[in-house]
């Protein structure tokens, strides 16, 4: 077994992944298993780099003292021979064989001298790109340091691509960096994930309590709209154990997640390839999400023709969501216990810490699948998302029985259009949550399968299940103004999310050649104008606004309804938060430079 040679901290220079050049690097962690290094650059770019692809900074201080240590009087001469006003022609001859071997000494040590990256372009000293050497003697380092010049603020249409100036000729361009090179250098230096350091949602202590937190909180909110006066001073009582629980039930909730399975499997819909993973492979998806929809409304029409009480969901809903929390752990309980005979590089960058607890909330298997079966992508859009329009329309129909009306309130009326609109969205662009960071980056574990089969169903349904015990009243020119509120919403969050998403699949799309963005060093841009140059996270500035749209029908005389846009809110800053380090950490200097650009984050002038 090899042993290892460079110790964590130990400042190296590292090779760029499909280059000659290197860069002064921090080692911050080995993997064992891989023999990868995970270094540091001082834009805060992390790689996995091989143990050839590093050398440490003596080697390159050698070959300076080599280069510099040749005769300077043989120099000197030369140089005072090819000035020599006496002889012309010779000099001339010795001055051109001399540059040239000048053009080959300077070629060699661009290839082996070391390369500097500054950490922030100010914009007194950044200068233009150009490749051009430099020698400089900072911080007593007898090296000859390539300094890496940007420009700052660079904005460049959807088809052009970051560039350096040729040595040779100015002004002739040649692409260093494109998508497909950057791919090709990944696949071979991350083939496997290392070890997660850094821990969210509070490390192992803050996960183990999540864990009986999010259940617990799922029954209170459930509890409190049961009651007649839902106020917070007005604490539900403690139901009765026996009460949660009923076999029939649970039947039932396995009858619909394996129907929806059922659906998945069917041989319709177009096949698609997911983004590359971090070994380079693309997993295929089929995308029947909204044909899964049009079945599960004939099924739900049949019920109700053979006058089915689809309002048995009302009656029991508080055992529907137990049962479907004991699936979820069960659930999670099977993916855990999976993911420990996976492969290293099928492990989800971000739960693979080596804590069981940490790993078995977050999920340590990226993609688990039994066979074409992927059952995290089924679960993030089938079983829950049609469950909860499939409540909403439950409860519709609680509300007409219970306060005998021929037809639902308005209210209710607003709360299951809006919803279904999100809905019918949603598995409309079905394939375009595979570019989200539940599919790309987090693993399957109890944080999506509680999130995907109890928190989406039963809590994004609390203002209808609000509605039914506590109806509220509400005129034509209320509703109009509510209705104004989510188009407005929706209207930013779908055309936000499609040109992310366009842009994300084909950059050189005709349509997008308005747009405009930041080159960074992986290939991909960051869009600079459109509603990603208004804020960072535009698509969530529409989420909040279309969570509150679904909360105004529930009038102002409780604050229950409005828990879930209190929630949302938390809920994406926290996500935006993620975002913001894992770009910095993925982009470095681009990301900074789009910061520096785009200073809000998902509210306009306030945040």
């Amino acid at each position: 077994m090899p042993s290892r040679r460079y110790a964590d901290g130990e400042v190296v220079m590292g090779r760029w992944p499909g280059s000659v050049l290197y860069y002064e690097v921090q080692v911050t962690s080995y993997d064992d298993v891989a023999h990868l290094y995970t270094v540091k650059y001082k834009d805060g770019t992390e790689l996995a780099l091989k143990e050839s692809d590093i050398r440490s900074q003596s080697s390159f201080k050698h070959r300076k003292s080599q280069s510099s240590s040749s005769s300077p009087s043989r120099r000197s001469a030369s140089r005072s021979r090819s000035r020599s006003p006496g002889r012309p022609g010779r000099g001339r001859r010795r001055s051109t064989s001399q540059s040239r071997e000048h053009k080959d000494d300077k070629k060699k040590t661009i290839q082996e001298t070391s390369l500097a990256l500054p950490a922030k372009p100010s914009e007194n000293n950044t200068k233009r790109y150009n490749g051009e050497p430099e020698n400089t003697e900072k911080n007593d380092t007898s090296c000859i340091i390539l300094e890496q010049k940007l420009k700052p603020d660079v904005e460049v249409k959807h088809f052009e691509q970051y560039s350096l100036r040729s040595r040779k000729d100015e002004k002739k361009k040649e692409e260093i960096y494109s998508e497909k090179k950057i791919f090709t250098a990944l696949k071979t230096t991350e083939k496997a994930p290392s070890k997660t350091k850094e821990l969210e949602f509070g490390g192992r202590i803050g996960t183990f309590m999540l864990m009986f937190l999010l259940p617990a909180t799922v029954l209170y909110l459930l509890s409190m709209c049961k009651q007649d006066d839902p106020s917070l001073m007005n604490f539900p009582p403690l139901p009765a154990l026996e009460s949660l629980w009923e076999t029939r039930v649970f039947g039932i909730f396995l009858l619909w997640f394996f129907l929806q399975a059922l659906f998945y499997l069917l041989p319709i819909g177009k096949v698609v390839e997911g983004l590359p993973l971090s070994n380079g492979k693309k997993l295929q998806y089929r995308i029947n999400g909204f044909y899964a929809f049009i079945f599960t409304a004939a099924a739900i029409g049949i019920l109700l023709y053979f006058q089915f009480e689809l309002h048995y969901l009302y009656d029991h809903f508080m055992q529907f969501a137990v049962s479907a929390a004991a699936f979820s752990l069960a659930l999670s309980i099977y993916l855990y216990v999976r993911s420990l005979k996976a492969p290293e590089e099928e492990l989800a960058p971000s739960g693979n810490s080596g804590y069981f607890i940490y790993d078995f909330f977050t999920g340590h298997e990226l993609n688990p699948r039994i066979g074409n079966f992927d059952l995290k992508y089924f679960c993030e859009l089938r079983p829950g998302l049609i469950g909860w329009v499939v409540i909403n329309l439950a409860m519709l129909l609680a509300e007409m029985k219970i306060h005998n009306l021929s037809m639902p309130s308005l209210s209710m009326v607003l709360v299951n259009s809006f919803q279904l609109l999100y809905v019918v969205d949603a598995l409309w662009n079905e394939e375009a949550v595979l570019t989200t960071m539940d599919i790309t980056h987090d693993g399957f574990g109890f944080m999506l399968a509680f999130g995907d089969l109890v928190w989406v169903p039963f809590v994004y349904s609390l203002q209808a299940f609000y509605l039914v015990g506590h109806p509220t009243v509400i005129s034509w020119p209320v509703a109009a103004t509510i209705t104004a509120v989510n188009c407005i919403g929706y209207y930013i969050f779908r055309s936000a999310n499609s040109q992310k998403n366009n842009f994300r699949r084909n950059p050189s799309d005709p349509k997008l050649a308005n747009l405009k963005f930041i080159p960074t060093a992986t290939g991909k841009g960051l869009l600079v104008t459109g509603w990603w140059g208004f804020v960072r996270h535009p698509n969530y500035l529409g989420d909040i606004i279309m969570a509150l749209a679904w909360s105004l029908p529930c009038g102002f005389n409780h604050i229950l309804p409005y828990f879930y846009v209190i929630y949302f809110i938390c809920l994406l800053v926290h996500r935006e938060a993620r975002d913001e380090h894992h770009c910095k950490q993925k982009y470095g200097l681009a990301w900074e430079r789009y910061c520096q650009r785009v200073p809000y984050r998902i509210f306009p002038y306030i945040y």
